[in-house]
């Protein structure tokens, strides 16, 4: 039975739960539950702290898990590796400190920094031969300056309004760039290939829609170029020999702009459809 490690709190579970559910796991109706067996699915679900995610899967206690990035590379468990990116969860490491006091990576020698990610923050300050005084918080780090733990903080940054508000300035590399991924143990056990492949296809589905219209056969090749499609647009023979019916995916965010240039060309009756689940 393949053993799966699930965020049971903080913004990666409810898009996690909703993932799985989308690729037909049985996942937990009380949001107490710690534990749920998906017989038909032969899976356990174990929900845990998204920070803990990481151990449990580099030990080899569950075989998979879904986490963050950063939270995969701040456990530093050489037995998890990342497999796959799941597309949601987005985030940005960066150095932050008071106006003017820093300019670069390298002003931060023998400074103290504070930081929820210290496993994070030691590896790529080690790599680029920077030694500090890391100071770990657990939580929001921007008040570390002001009370004088600290003279410069590592944290995520969305727009940079929390720390304005902090009176602080981003400076430096961006340490990462992190999102929800799939972690994995170094064997993988039996079903791992299948959650993948299902997960992979929610991934698809979310990213992608079908469009149909009718076009004059004559225009095909032209059309193509605008909606290539994964492998080929499928073009079917109408009533009408000079008109074809045509189906092809494209990117959902692209959707709307193809659809007026197919229009342009002189494609009619355009139509999308949703796509539920897929298998590329």
């Amino acid at each position: 039975m393949l053993r799966i490690a699930v965020p049971n709190k903080g913004s990666l579970a409810e898009t996690a739960a909703e993932m799985l559910a989308e690729a037909g796991y049985t996942g937990r109706r009380d949001p107490k539950d710690l534990h749920v067996i998906d017989p038909a699915n032969d899976v356990e679900f174990f929900y845990l702290r998204p920070k803990d995610i990481a151990t449990y899967v580099g030990s080899g206690a569950l075989h998979v898990g879904i986490t963050g990035r950063d939270l995969l590379r701040d456990a530093r468990m050489p037995g998890a590796h990342e497999v796959e990116a799941l597309g949601f969860g987005a985030s940005t490491f960066r150095f932050a400190g008071p106006p003017g006091r820093f300019a670069s990576l390298s002003d931060l020698d023998g400074t103290r920094v504070a930081t929820a990610y210290p496993g994070l923050v030691d590896a790529y300050l080690d790599e680029h031969g920077v030694a500090v005084d890391l100071v770990p918080l657990d939580g929001a780090v921007e008040s570390a300056i002001q009370l004088g733990v600290a003279d410069a903080i590592a944290d995520v940054v969305s727009t940079g309004t929390t720390l304005r508000q902090a009176g602080l300035e981003i400076f430096g590399p961006v340490l990462l760039e992190s999102e929800a991924v799939v972690v994995s143990a170094p064997d993988e056990a039996p079903g791992f290939d299948t959650l993948l492949r299902r997960l992979r296809g929610v991934m698809v589905a979310r990213r992608y829609v079908l469009v149909d219209y009718d076009l004059p056969a004559r225009l095909v090749d032209a059309a193509a170029k605008i909606a290539p499609g994964i492998e080929s647009p499928t073009v079917s023979p109408l009533r009408d020999p000079e008109w074809v019916a045509v189906r092809v995916q494209v990117p959902r965010s692209a959707v709307n702009r193809i659809m007026d240039d197919l229009y342009a060309l002189g494609a009619r009756a355009i139509l999308v459809t949703a796509i539920h689940n897929a298998r590329l």
